[in-house]
């Protein structure tokens, strides 16, 4: 599908090439570094699109959108379809139950079709640009994919557009054309990341509070009782793995998409020397495990789950944060990321926060204004404990 983007251009920004927007069912349709050099450094990247599109997660559809000018593509954006039940990010049981029960007789009560800029599977949905592309083009060419968007979410009748996980240190420069083309804002879940800025784990632990510093040694005690192993191949676990995520992803406050083992065992395959899983056994016994994507630079936690009965009294959450640690500091990667919410033990545990926000436009200016009005009962609260 292509998109002429002239009429999205900005008058004030002269353009030397015409820009073709384009916009591709499968991501195997781009080439993988043309795609990655939009996204510089990112582990998520074209590899990690392509095993998420195969893994079969049911109830989704999959869109990449590219704005290619003189052969060459200078910017980039994932995209979705699905239906959403406006309820997903309610922290509220009593409402979801009377959401519950309404749908028992009206089944796509707060349920829309909805097109969203973005990845449910990835950590943000930071736009891609050239590198070498002028930082002054980037309002209007991302203009240009909202429009082309726009249209797309027309022709695939979705009422709800959306725009997923914007990282605060991208709005600066680009608010300005969200807005502009009707969007509202929510509050997403931020960010944690922790630099590592340190030698080891005792100048690590030097950085702490003397009362979390105290913590932490007592319950690193655990580690003689605890084996642990670093896999690229689920297939031996595998069922307990799923077991293990299937029950972790039940006791979360926020459930959108439900990975599925293709998806695991695809990012593992597909991503050698880029991904891994960490395994924690006590007496043979799986009881916990973290799943990764990596490069030479950042450490992406993407799932840990835990056996919640069993796991807790080997203090395997945070067996595994010191483990991870290690981890980068044994092969030079400067950054962990651990992921979206339960603030309250990574901030104690040194991490720093980015923003993320959403934005949403319904094709229904009178609807806008009634989502708009509730908005607020579906923001996200970002709760500040962790299930360790």
């Amino acid at each position: 599908m292509m998109f002429d983007a002239t009429a999205a251009r900005s008058s004030h920004m002269p353009q030397t090439r015409a820009v073709e927007i384009r916009i591709h069912r499968s991501i195997a349709e781009i080439a993988a570094p043309d795609w990655d050099a939009c996204f510089p450094g990112n582990p998520e990247g074209h590899a990690y699109l392509l095993a998420t599109e195969r893994a079969g997660i049911e109830g989704f559809g999959w869109r990449y959108l590219t704005a290619q000018e003189g052969g060459r593509i200078i910017a980039a954006m994932p995209a979705f379809l699905t239906d959403y039940a406006l309820e997903t990010t309610v922290d509220n049981p009593r409402l979801r139950g009377i959401v519950a029960r309404i749908r028992k007789s009206w089944r796509r009560f707060l349920v829309l079709k909805l097109a969203c800029l973005g990845s449910p599977c990835t950590e943000t949905g930071r736009p891609g640009f050239h590198p070498l592309l002028d930082e002054a083009r980037r309002p209007t060419l991302m203009a240009q994919l909202i429009a082309a968007f726009e249209a797309m979410a027309k022709a695939e009748g979705c009422a709800l557009r959306g725009l997923k996980d914007m990282p605060e240190t991208e709005l600066p420069a680009l608010r300005p054309v969200i807005d502009a083309a009707g969007y509202a804002a929510l509050p997403g879940l931020a960010t944690a990341w922790l630099d590592i800025d340190f030698d080891s784990e005792d100048d690590y632990l030097a950085q702490l509070s003397a009362r979390t510093r105290k913590d932490m040694r007592r319950k690193l005690k655990s580690r003689a009782q605890v084996s642990v192993e670093h896999v690229t191949d689920l297939a031996p676990v595998l069922d307990r793995y799923m077991a293990l995520y299937n029950a972790t992803r039940d006791r979360s406050d926020w459930q959108f998409e439900a990975l599925t083992a293709d998806y695991f065992t695809a990012i593992l395959r597909d991503m050698p020397g880029r991904s891994f899983c960490t395994l924690y056994r006590v007496e043979g016994r799986l009881l916990a495990a973290n799943f990764f994507v990596a490069n030479e630079d950042v450490l992406i936690d993407k799932f840990f789950c835990m056996d919640a009965e069993e796991g807790r009294a080997y203090n395997l959450y945070y067996l595994s944060w010191f483990n991870n640690i290690a981890y980068c500091l044994e092969h030079g990667i400067a950054r962990y990321q651990s992921g979206q919410a339960y603030y309250d033990n990574k901030l104690r545990l040194g991490s720093q926060l980015t923003a993320n926000f959403m934005f949403f436009r319904h094709r229904n200016p009178i609807l806008q204004r009634v989502l708009r009005w509730v908005s607020p009962l579906f923001a996200i609260e970002e709760s500040a404990e962790k299930s360790e």
